[in-house]
């Protein structure tokens, strides 16, 4: 099974990406019709290695940001979560992006008419990030070294949409080549960022092909590639040694190579351990942000070593956490506390309900434990 390597001089994980200050609504409405905006922070890279450095794994985020107050706010209000943004670069010719949006999920469907989910809230998200400082990060600005310097690389899908220097960059940080770290990869389909563009979704099947730990919705493998179902995506992407197939309110199903080293050679369904976990109840404020708390879940359980059903449970809680805040970035549940929860027995877990703040008061995540607990004996 995957791991992450034991060591590194540098750090646990490296978090490459563009993020951008964001603009929620001060109140409820669309965005024609919201007088004022409170600004916050959000780049999906950049919200793991924040929940990772919160959680107590040494991050860093490789970006690219201009001269300009957006980016001196994303490199301060980043590096305050105890995230290395020594790497990041800025420009003076290229701006910093920004984005507006309103509450709800960033839409993956590549049909403008198809309905929102019924428990969804409708989202609108307008973004300014054409020509952006980080859009130009390329092989020639970003040194292949630097991004492989931790044990663990982590890459989403947004960056290849940003421009074809992205792409390329991509392209070289997951080449299969000698001392080259544990590669993760959010596939993270946005249609939006494609500009209907027909090879985004082949592009994001031969980045995820090439990559050691991959996560991807149900709803963006349909949207991407027309994929339903979580055996049909494993037979789409058997190259991982890990797939995380993210299901919703539902769960998450894991696949798992059982022997080192075959995905590269001809792996089948045979070689996998499969692990499905249901997803947590919660209480939900606002969606976004909470791929990437998952995400960032999974990943600090991979660097502690714990299986992959534990993995699974600490992507749950932290997704939990970021679910019932409105923000981009949530912080997450202390590693205490995400450690008792995550050893629930089976019907505890599934008698765990979350409301708004919980993993910032730990006296009553803990107290509620205690309740479920008692509830199972």
């Amino acid at each position: 099974m995957v791991t992450a390597a034991p060591s590194s001089p540098d750090a646990d994980v490296v978090c490459l990406g563009e993020s951008m200050v964001t603009f929620r609504p001060a109140i409820p409405g669309p965005l024609a019709d919201v007088p004022s905006f409170d600004r916050g922070i959000g780049g999906a890279e950049s919200n793991v290695a924040c929940s990772l450095a919160r959680t107590g794994h040494t991050a860093r985020w490789i970006s690219r940001v201009g001269t300009d107050g957006f980016g001196e706010h994303l490199v301060t209000a980043i590096a305050a979560t105890g995230v290395d943004t020594a790497s990041v670069q800025h420009d003076p010719h290229r701006p910093t992006g920004i984005y507006f949006r309103t509450a709800g999920e960033r839409a993956v469907s590549a049909d403008p008419a198809a309905p929102a989910p019924a428990a969804e809230p409708v989202s609108e998200v307008v973004y300014y990030r054409a020509g952006s400082a980080a859009s130009a990060m390329s092989p020639e600005l970003i040194a292949r070294e630097q991004a492989w310097s931790g044990r663990v690389l982590h890459l989403t899908g947004i960056t290849a949409a940003l421009s074809d220097d992205c792409r390329a960059l991509l392209r070289t940080l997951t080449a299969r080549t000698p001392g080259r770290p544990l590669v993760s990869f959010d596939v993270n389909y946005r249609v939006g960022l494609w500009h209907g563009a027909a090879e985004g979704p082949a592009v994001l099947l031969d980045l995820a092909r090439g990559c050691d730990l991959v996560f991807v919705g149900e709803d963006e493998a349909e949207a991407a590639w027309g994929l339903r179902g979580a055996d049909a995506i494993r037979a789409a992407l058997p190259e991982p040694e890990i797939l995380i197939v993210k299901q919703g309110a539902t769960g998450a199903t894991a696949y798992a190579r059982t022997a080192p080293g075959v995905s590269s050679s001809a792996p089948s369904a045979a070689d996998d351990a499969v692990v499905s976990v249901p997803a947590l109840s919660v209480d939900v404020v606002a969606s976004v942000g909470a791929g990437d708390a998952f995400a960032a879940g999974f990943l600090s359980g991979t660097l502690r070593g714990l299986t992959v059903a534990e993995r699974l449970r600490h992507g749950h809680l932290m997704a939990a956490a970021a679910l019932t805040v409105p923000g981009d970035l949530a912080a997450p549940p202390a590693r205490r506390l995400a450690d008792r929860l995550a050893a629930l027995d089976p019907d505890a877990w599934g008698r765990l309900r979350l409301g708004p703040g919980w993993a910032s008061q730990p006296a009553a995540a803990e107290a509620e434990t205690v309740r479920v607990e008692e509830r199972t004996a």
